[in-house]
């Protein structure tokens, strides 16, 4: 990466400084008490930036659902409701892309503080147009609604791309000198494990939240308070001294700032948009198998219970594989990124099919464990995939676009696993998460494909 003044004043603010001789001794900086690998992320990022980024991200966990759950206890329809909550999840699909492109020609900081300022009023102004909607059988009424949640999923601060941005930018900026390169992908692995973990984490807890606050209180809260964590904690993240090592488009040179594999940066690409589309796709896949999955076990727990402890039975997944996400810090560098990516897709296929098996619920949670297991390292992956392939100066743009296809798949899913299981039962809605399981085996394939035409093909 190229050393620039901005580099050197994030690396001064990030990193402790030495004392001279002349200066008088200083404290010993306090060990963190994370483990292992993982204590040295405070010394990359500093000790708030963990968890900053947790918190900040909670909001957009809680957007969709919050949205769902209120716009249904007003309208008294779960159709509304449910159009309501995809408004949300079209509006995100198509905004984050869009901020991550502005994200990486002016900076994150300002992109992050007008998302955050916009977002906070979009999702108060869902609110008011909830509300105050005195009938939800006219379209004009249903249009405010409607456009409110789109905006306010389009506007909705991207926190977790951007923070691996920070980090990809932070471990290169530390990789320099005999066997730097090694560390610096050890340092990145374990920052995108701790991430996995932290989008885990987030996306289990955001809907608990919603629904004890909901049945608890009142409907409105979820969002209300979604819109206070995102005027206050999004925009403490956005001027944390981290974002100075993400230098923007305009201000830096073309070879551009990006992780390191193989020694050498991102910014040395060819032909770096078809290559970024491999992992796209293979985020659709995985939003697919994510949607299809919650749909299928709704009607899996009605023949036993009811559909509401689907939540409950899906978020087992989210437990097993945020555990196995902070795994992949430990596994052998010479497991290459490509080789990785096979492996755990092709377990995440194979138990894929325990989902047929199960007449029960207690014997579908134990699937449902297992199930998560593969779930962490492949996503984990294709991050990791997606620093490698994006084309120099457009990383939050690759990472924005990552999670806009997860949100793209999550509804392809819903939406092709909810008409299987009306017609033909829960059965055949689990074959939408098989089949999007071995398609992220295929591509993982074609991943290894289009790494072995870089210089260094085993990374």
């Amino acid at each position: 990466m190229n050393s620039s003044p901005r580099n050197s004043a994030a690396n001064t603010a990030l990193q402790p400084v030495a004392p001279s001789p002349s200066a008088p001794p200083q404290a010993a900086p306090r060990r963190s008490r994370l483990p292992g690998r993982f204590a040295r992320l405070p010394e990359l990022a500093g000790r708030s930036f963990l968890p900053l980024g947790l918190f900040a991200r909670l909001p957009l966990a809680m957007l969709t659902v919050g949205t769902l759950t209120l716009v249904t206890a007003v309208s008294h329809s779960y159709a509304i409701g449910g159009l309501a909550a995809g408004a949300v999840g079209i509006g995100s699909a198509l905004g984050a892309p869009v901020l991550g492109s502005l994200a990486d020609r002016s900076g994150q900081c300002p992109v992050l503080l007008v998302a955050a300022a916009v977002n906070a009023v979009m999702v108060i102004a869902l609110l008011f147009a909830a509300y105050l909607t005195p009938d939800f059988n006219t379209p004009t009424d249903t249009a405010a609604v409607l456009l409110s949640a789109f905006l306010s999923g389009a506007s909705c601060p991207q926190v977790g791309p951007m923070a691996r941005v920070r980090w990809m930018a932070l471990t290169t900026a530390n990789a320099a000198g005999p066997g730097s390169v090694a560390s610096s992908r050890a340092d990145l692995d374990t920052a995108l494990s701790y991430e996995g973990t932290a989008d885990e984490v987030t996306f289990v807890l955001g809907p608990a939240l919603v629904g004890i606050l909901a049945s608890l209180v009142a409907p409105w809260l979820p969002l209300a308070l979604a819109a206070v964590l995102t005027a206050t904690l999004v925009p403490a993240f956005a001027i944390h001294p981290s974002h100075l090592a993400v230098v923007p488009a305009k201000r830096k040179a073309r070879t551009g700032v990006g992780s390191v594999h193989g020694g050498q940066t991102s910014g040395v690409r060819s032909g770096g948009w078809l290559k970024v589309a491999v992992p796209v796709l293979a985020m659709v896949c995985m939003g697919t198998f994510f949607g299809a999955t919650q749909n299928a076990l709704s009607a899996f727990s009605a023949q036993f219970a009811t559909a509401e402890i689907a939540g409950l039975m899906y978020s087992v997944v989210g437990l097993s594989s945020a555990v196995a996400a902070l795994s992949v810090a430990y596994w052998p560098q010479r497991f290459g990124l490509a080789i990785r990516w096979a492996l755990a897709a092709a377990a995440m296929t194979a138990f894929s099919l325990l989902l047929f098996l199960p007449t029960g619920i207690w014997p579908m949670v134990i699937v449902l464990l297992v199930l998560g297991i593969p779930v962490g390292p492949v996503m984990v992956t294709v991050f990791s995939i997606g620093g490698v392939v994006a084309p120099a100066g457009r990383m939050a743009t690759v990472m924005t676009a990552l999670a806009s296809g997860i949100v793209a798949g999550t509804a392809v899913g819903a939406y092709l696993a909810g008409q299987l299981a009306q017609t033909q039962g829960p059965g055949a809605a689990f074959a939408v998460s098989t089949a999007a399981s071995g398609a992220l085996l295929v591509l993982g394939i074609v991943a290894g494909l289009v790494l072995r035409r870089r210089p260094n093909p085993e990374q």
